[in-house]
């Protein structure tokens, strides 16, 4: 019997149900901009619901839903207190006001936190130019994922979380929105130990590492009233510390061969390559494609005005939040380069021996955090500021701080947003931005200032390559979701992923889960201690699990309906949006 879709008629930004008869429900919602999801336990057939495998089954014995609650109350919103206005210019292919009026999400997620720069001087004193292809594959795979976050904003006015609330079951839900959480809060962490250094660079030791761990509690008082001000200086602020970041780091930049620059970027190898410098470009990989960006960037696209019945509207806001991230990311990847460049031309292959005589006679009184053997040497941030002002004068190390110092305080705030989106569309909970950010900060501020209380700076960066990657580790909790619900053609209507996008998708996802396996094999034979090795193995196998179920649901929504266990889902196409016609569009 063919299928027959029943559409019920709605006025225009109204919700609009439609039902697939054919032994298996597809119901699809349209919201206006304004309106909210209910809550999925007022009806099982509100919301975005799609009956895929495990994910979110729907009744075979419903007819057409039910039109849900339209709330008339405004919800607690975060960041959307205010909509961007886009200007229209009609028979315009592109439009420069237009860029500038999506201009915004793009630099909030490509912010360059303190736990990147780590691992950039790392990787450049460790292994010299040869990780520079890690970075621009990195930046290109995380320029595909984010074009992905941003259209499923644009197309369901819902972001990931949200999606994911209402798709998975309670208990994967529930495990995912953990590990989100947990990629959120070392976020921070990496914010407060970063924020932390700085503020003892700049203050000449002064300041001691605890206090600098305390001093970062007055961040969650200057976003509260930076916040204020409304969204379009918010983001001008954030544009603001991204140029104090380009700015410092540039500075800082020597004059690399440019034949080892192109080499190291363009020819994908590792000669010479241990286990160091192995881990060292899955902490690289965790550090650009940073997966609480993903949920941040599908959420921040909300903040423009799209008419999503619009077919030419939703079109052009996809155009141009691509070039917005295209913009942010390349500024993002320059200043990676920038740092890499400094430290694997300066400093790869270096001795402490070296560098303590550098240091000795640039009259530094930092010459004994360096043991004065052979040994090669090895920088983390504090370091690395310390070397360049041996080398380079009191200057680069006050600069480096300042960059340091502006990359803490950027990150701060995309985390509590992120936090605050992920909390709100996991849990359907509403939180104060205040509460949010008191949480987050109390949980990254304890065991950071326990470190810096009892142990040393060592042992404070140290917790930065290991926070690098745990976010390499819980990219896959970000990936899957994303590739799954935008390849969905009941979700995303005619915006779902082609063939192309599904096949490099599933490439990406697959690459990235195999890095991580690598590193639990590597990391695990590093432990040394039997029980150690028992709890290490039932990790994994718990982490390994969850990430193949996920992924599982995943490769059914990319088209292997074979293992679906035999409950196919009949994707027939539902229109989310009207056709209309320009001189660009068809």
């Amino acid at each position: 019997m063919k299928n027959q879709l029943k559409e019920e008629a709605v006025p225009h930004c109204e919700l609009k149900s439609y039902s697939v008869n054919s032994g298996t429900q597809v119901s699809t919602t349209v919201l206006g901009p304004e309106q909210k999801m209910p809550d999925e336990n007022a009806s099982g057939d509100h919301g975005v619901s799609v009956s895929l495998g495990a994910i979110n089954p729907a009744r075979s014995n419903s007819s057409i839903p039910q039109s849900p609650e339209v709330y008339t109350e405004e919800p607690f919103t975060t960041y959307f207190d205010e909509k961007i206005a886009v200007p229209e210019e009609k028979h315009s292919c592109f439009s420069f006001r237009k860029l500038w009026a999506f201009t915004g999400p793009g630099f909030l997620m490509s912010i360059v936190d303190p736990g990147n720069i780590e691992c950039d001087l790392q990787s450049g004193a460790l292994a010299g130019f040869k990780l520079l292809w890690v970075v621009l594959f990195s930046t290109i795979m995380g320029l595909l994922l984010q074009s992905l976050a941003a259209r499923l904003g644009v197309v369901t006015g819902l972001h990931l979380a949200e999606v994911c609330h209402r798709q998975y079951p309670r208990v994967p839900r529930i495990l995912l929105w953990l590990m989100v959480e947990l990629a959120i809060i070392g976020v921070d962490m990496q914010e407060v130990i970063g924020s932390a250094i700085a503020i003892n660079l700049l203050s000449v030791g002064r300041i001691p590492l605890w206090g600098g761990v305390l001093i970062t509690i007055a961040d969650t008082l200057i976003f509260l009233f930076l916040d204020k001000y409304g969204l379009r200086k918010l983001e001008a602020f954030f544009g603001f510390l991204i140029t104090i970041m380009a700015l410092t780091f540039g500075y800082e930049a020597m004059k690399p061969s440019q034949t080892q620059v192109l080499q190291g970027m363009f020819l994908p190898s590792c000669s010479g390559c241990r286990t160091p410098q192995i881990i060292q470009a899955v902490a690289i990989v965790g550090a650009v494609i940073t997966p609480h960006n993903i949920y941040l960037h599908s959420a921040l696209v909300k903040s423009r005005q799209v008419d999503r019945a619009n077919k030419q509207e939703v079109q052009e806001a996809n155009k141009y939040f691509f070039i917005d991230s295209c913009i942010a990311l390349f500024v993002s990847f320059i200043i990676n380069i920038f740092v890499i460049s400094v430290f694997a031309e300066a400093f790869f292959e270096k001795t402490n021996k070296q560098v303590v005589a550098v240091c000795k006679n640039s009259s530094s009184a930092h010459a004994h955090l360096f043991p004065d053997d052979n040994s090669t040497l090895t920088v983390d941030i504090y370091k690395g500021g310390v070397v360049l002002g041996c080398y380079f004068g009191p200057a680069a190390l006050y600069i480096w701080a300042v960059g340091i110092l502006a990359a803490g305080h950027s990150s701060t705030m995309t985390g509590t947003y992120s936090g605050q989106f992920v909390m709100e569309g996991f849990l359907n909970l509403k939180w104060s931005r205040f509460a949010r950010v008191s949480l987050t900060r109390s949980i990254a501020i304890i065991p950071a200032l326990l470190i810096a209380v009892f142990q040393d700076v060592e042992h404070l960066t140290g917790m930065n390559d290991f926070l690098n990657v745990l976010q390499s580790l819980q990219l896959p909790f970000a990936l899957i979701p994303i590739l799954t619900f935008t390849s969905l053609r009941p979700v995303m209507s005619e915006f779902a992923n082609g063939l192309g996008w599904r096949i490099i998708g599933g490439i990406v996802v697959l690459v990235i889960c195999f890095i991580n396996m690598y590193f639990v094999v590597v990391y695990v034979q590093g432990l040394g201690h039997v029980a150690l090795y028992m709890v290490a193995a039932v990790v994994s196998v718990a982490y390994l699990s969850f990430v193949f179920y996920l992924g599982w649901q995943c490769f059914i929504a990319l088209g292997m309906s074979f293992l679906d266990c035999g409950h196919t889902v009949s994707v027939s196409k539902v229109l989310l949006t009207k056709e209309t016609t320009s001189g660009c569009t068809k």
